[in-house]
């Protein structure tokens, strides 16, 4: 078992904007004040010198264009809607935004075929959307692969009870917590578990100041160092330049890199990169208007491949 993949979806994006559905409870998204069509042009950039970046080091990036008949200003986020798994299973995700439901599409598992990998088994959460529950894959889930634990900080897109579920189908021990950003002046549900928080095979970057509660924090501590990692800790306006949001990948001759945006880069302290260092390499890349607009960044752009090949 893998806590790293050589091998990611990253969908190319054609309608992309800042999406009004998702703004709702994101509030990380801002408004540029960009012309829809020049918004999209920026992200396409931005979308193909990121996959240049990731193909130079050897990271097997398979890239499905967006439908434009679509119209899905997030598509360029697939992590949310579906997770792959080594068991050769696929889970299939409820979406908190109406308009990001229509990424769910089949032709991405085809390609996955085509492309080689075994898909045995699809296991699809999305009617839990009709009793408005949602629980947006790894956006709302940090897996473990290795020790098998899912953490989960619970917001309007991360339901509890399904996120149980979700542990109970796929044999992962759940670590339930609820993160909080401060906005305006009050403590408010962060969206995702995926921009305060991300897992590598040896350490874990994470904003412990937005986990409010003591024991929720010094339980989510007590799993990281149970399993051996070492915590690297962000503060909250590093969280803010998405240093939170940054998946380990692994390229040309197994060699592991953390990969994020430039900004996220560049809000670390040199004691940050020095501990991350110690384990791999830093890949970034520009996103800028990528996490303006969509209120995500690197890590939300790229599902990674773990199903086996045929």
């Amino acid at each position: 078992m893998h806590q790293t993949t050589d091998t990611i979806l990253m969908i190319r994006p054609v309608s992309f904007r800042t999406n009004e559905q998702t703004a709702v409870n994101n509030y990380f998204q801002e408004d540029l004040d960009l012309k829809n069509a020049e918004i999209n042009a920026k992200a396409q950039q931005e979308f193909d010198a990121f996959v240049k970046k990731l193909r130079t080091v050897g990271v097997n990036v398979i890239v499905e264009n967006d439908d434009k008949l679509m119209d899905t200003p997030d598509s360029v986020f697939p992590n949310n809607w579906v997770s792959f798994h080594a068991n050769g299973d696929i889970a299939i995700y409820p979406m908190f935004a109406v308009n990001r439901r229509k990424e769910r599409r089949e032709e991405v598992f085809m390609r996955l075929e085509s492309e080689g990998f075994k898909i045995e088994n699809i296991v699809d959460y999305t009617s839990a959307e009709d009793e408005g529950v949602f629980l947006e894959g790894t956006g709302s889930l940090l897996l473990d692969r290795v020790n098998q634990k899912a953490y989960c900080a619970l917001s309007p897109r991360a339901d509890e009870d399904l996120f149980i579920e979700f542990c109970e189908d796929f044999e992962y021990t759940p670590v339930i917590f609820t993160a909080k950003q401060t906005v305006d002046g009050e403590r408010l549900d962060i969206y995702h578990t995926n921009v305060m928080m991300c897992l590598a095979e040896n350490f874990a970057v994470i904003c412990l100041d937005s986990i409010d509660d003591k024991k929720e924090r010094k339980n989510v501590v007590k799993h990281l160092k149970q399993d051996g990692k070492e915590i690297i800790s962000i503060t909250e306006a590093q969280m803010h330049q998405f240093a939170g949001n940054m998946l380990q990948l692994r390229g040309n001759n197994n060699q592991r890199y953390l990969v994020m945006s430039k900004a996220a880069h560049e809000s670390l302290s040199q004691t940050q990169i020095k501990a991350i260092e110690k384990y791999c390499p830093i890949l970034s890349s520009s996103l800028h208007t990528i996490e303006t607009c969509g209120g995500g960044s690197a890590r939300c752009m790229m599902a990674e491949v773990f199903l086996p090949k045929k």
